[in-house]
């Protein structure tokens, strides 16, 4: 199988999740250590749980974004389905955390939604860039 325009395409999906998933982390630590920061209080979430709460689940979707996006990168099966799962659900925690600080959570589902169609469409391309493969 030879080399398509698509295989640059998920090297930038795995690129944007990684992005994606540093937004995430950053959010998360801003939510953990400075609760003041936000534009509402918890109280004016959809989802009324403790800053904290939503700062550990963030940090948590990042981390797995990280990942997943790497692994994206070299075309495995498991991580395209993987990131696709992860990938929707950090988008529904941003929009869900859209009245807390809209600009980042618009642009972090913006960057989700970017790398769900790649997914969906060409993530097996990536299978071409495996070290084994070379």
């Amino acid at each position: 199988m030879a080399l398509t325009k698509w295989v640059g395409w998920i090297l930038f999906v795995g690129i944007v999740m990684i992005v994606s998933g540093l937004l995430s982390l950053i959010q998360g630590l801003v939510a953990l250590f400075d609760d003041d920061f936000y534009m509402v209080t918890r109280d004016g979430l959809p989802v009324p749980v403790d800053y904290s709460v939503w700062g550990w689940t963030l940090i948590a979707f990042g981390v797995l974004l990280i990942g997943s996006g790497y692994a994206v990168m070299f075309g495995y099966t498991w991580a395209r389905v993987v990131a696709m799962a992860v990938t929707f659900a950090n988008a529904l925690i941003n929009l869900s955390f859209l009245a807390a600080f809209p600009i980042w959570s618009i642009l972090a589902v913006s960057f989700d939604l970017i790398a769900l169609y790649a997914l969906a469409v060409h993530g097996g391309e990536g299978r071409l860039l495996r070290p084994e493969r070379r």
